[in-house]
């Protein structure tokens, strides 16, 4: 067994980055289809400058129009995530119906975690489960 399962974890205060090609259509497809909240997006017409999508268990995501030519390269399409959710069977009903591409169907791992991945519109990885973190 890689390790046990607990709720005794912190919440994550880490909050990755991505680059979109229509940065406003991925923020609707985070919010509709995994359930992120949108607490702030700046930026004019198409274009966003920088987003903050919050995750119900805490942390989030940060985003924004991405060209591949930044100063940090999120080349849109090339991020992947762990995200932890509590319910991983409404989450996949709700992504899938959604339109998420599924990658790796609901799975019950040997360390206790039940979890699944999914592709969204812009190529990016998501995977989503009940393992919160090896104790500390």
């Amino acid at each position: 067994m890689i390790g046990s399962m607990t709720n005794e974890a912190p919440p994550p205060q880490v909050w990755p980055s991505l680059g979109a090609r229509d940065a406003r259509a991925l923020i609707k497809f985070l919010v509709d289809a995994f359930g992120f909240a949108e607490t702030v997006v700046y930026g004019e017409g198409d274009n966003v400058d920088h987003a903050e999508l919050a995750w119900p268990l805490g942390g989030g995501v940060m985003l924004g129009s991405g060209s591949g030519d930044s100063d940090m390269n999120l080349r849109p399409g090339t991020f992947h995530a762990y995200v932890v959710t509590d319910d991983p069977d409404a989450l996949f009903a709700r992504a899938v119906g959604h339109g998420a591409k599924v990658c790796r169907e609901l799975t019950d791992k040997d360390y206790g975690s039940r979890d699944f991945s999914v592709q969204d519109p812009e190529g990016n990885y998501w995977s989503f489960g009940t393992y919160r973190g090896h104790p500390r």
